[in-house]
């Protein structure tokens, strides 16, 4: 089988498809030092479709994961189905979740899914003259893809103008930003879940909680995430129903209104108000660090969750969760997220009982195992109870060292009280 994507969640789907002894090889494009313990890394960039399709073509693997959303967004799963491969992932059109925030909000207020008020634009002077119709903090969002950063939190109307003429006239975020989502700032504790669907029949998987912020406390710049923590005490089964009956059917619904089928991970990011759980935005694909805590809770082999969904055939697999629960600490290059600095020679460490470590962004090179990117591994632990999973989580980060590295001693504190 082939797993398209570099990061820490492609790695970690390779270690838990490999747990099953009728995979037989797995490749990873382009994959990174972690992934090549696994099976064998291509010389193939996620997103060059064609390369990647070539490719596919002659070797003709059994199924087909795609991790990250660029290449979805871009429309690999399209191409491959074309080929008449098995796909786990959305084709473009419904990958639009993602790639398009406006086309995210029409169709959640087409389907009167609960989501903050916000204005789509195209002009600076329309989106700057509807800012300051609501109140503020406010939200200001690239359109496009933005790897995670095309989001500013503005704490006055000069902050949220300032912030769209960097988007849309200074391009800061490219082409990403030459449309902009202006939204009122909804107050809360956020949840991430995740859905695998085969276009009508939804898997719901525990709901987990990352941190984006660098900083302990939750302060410092946004990132992709410093780590991350399932199940969430927040997402309890009636919050969950909730979710799936107010959320997840009526976007699948919508989606299929569109003559869109969609096959893959639906990931609501949402916020829980007051008033009840609202979409702050939807992903396309596994959440990364999330999956690094969900796949480990996971007792259904993967192969065969991934592979029915692939199959539009959901409906007849019974999907086991185990107990207990998993976390993640992401250890970051020095300088990230601004500017991280790369090269060092990483010491992985021992390995050490109910933990992994899941490369991100690693290589290797003339030392070894070296950096080649912001978040650099993913320690991951698991047990009987969260207390029990950052333990082992902490206890394998430990065994990890490289020049200047930087981690977070706090995760998952908003479950267990302490940031220590």
């Amino acid at each position: 089988m082939l797993v398209v994507g570099s990061g820490g969640r492609e790695h970690a789907l390779g270690w838990s498809l490999a747990r099953d002894p009728r995979v037989k090889k797995i490749w990873f494009a382009p994959g990174n030092a972690g992934t090549a313990a696994l099976g064998e890394n291509l010389d193939l960039a996620a997103t060059d479709l064609e390369e990647v399709a070539g490719w596919a073509a002659k070797e003709k693997p059994g199924l087909v994961v795609v991790g990250p959303e660029a290449p979805l967004c871009a429309g690999l799963a399209d191409r491959l189905r074309e080929l008449g491969l098995r796909v786990f992932g959305p084709g473009k059109k419904g990958a639009q979740l993602e790639g398009s925030k406006s086309f995210c909000k029409e169709l959640l207020v087409r389907q009167r899914i609960p989501t903050a008020k916000a204005g789509s634009f195209q002009k600076a002077e329309d989106a700057v003259r509807f800012s300051e119709s609501l109140p503020c903090p406010q939200v200001v969002k690239a359109d496009g893809l933005a790897a995670g950063k095309g989001v500013v939190i503005a704490e006055s109307h000069a902050e949220a103008a300032t912030a769209i003429r960097q988007m849309m006239a200074e391009k800061v975020f490219g082409e990403a930003g030459a449309t902009v989502l202006i939204e009122e700032f909804l107050e809360g504790e956020e949840l991430s879940l995740h859905a695998v669907t085969d276009g009508k029949n939804l898997v719901i998987l525990p709901g987990a909680q990352d941190h984006k912020r660098v900083g302990e406390g939750d302060t410092g710049l946004n990132t992709g995430g410093m780590g991350a923590y399932a199940p969430a005490p927040k997402a309890t089964p009636d919050l969950i129903r909730e979710v799936k009956d107010r959320i997840l059917v009526p976007t699948l619904q919508g989606l299929a209104q569109q003559g869109i089928e969609y096959r893959g991970v639906l990931y609501a990011g949402l916020m829980l108000t007051k008033s009840g759980p609202k979409v702050l935005e939807y992903n396309c694909r596994f959440g990364d660090p999330e999956t690094e805590v969900l796949l480990p809770l996971i007792e259904t082999p993967l192969w065969d969750l991934l592979g029915a969904a692939a199959d539009g055939n959901l409906s007849g697999l019974a999907v086991k969760i185990r107990s207990g629960a998993a976390m993640t600490v992401v250890l970051a290059a020095p300088g990230y997220p601004a500017q991280p600095v790369l090269g060092q020679a990483i010491q992985t460490g021992r390995d050490l009982p109910d933990s992994c470590l899941f490369h991100a962004g690693t290589k290797r090179g003339a030392k070894g195992i070296e950096v080649a990117g912001g978040r650099v591994v993913a320690a991951t632990g698991w047990g009987k109870d969260l207390k029990t999973a950052k333990e082992r989580a902490y206890a394998r980060a430990a065994e990890v060292d490289f020049d200047g590295i930087q981690y977070r001693r706090d995760i998952g504190h908003r479950a267990l009280g302490t940031t220590q």
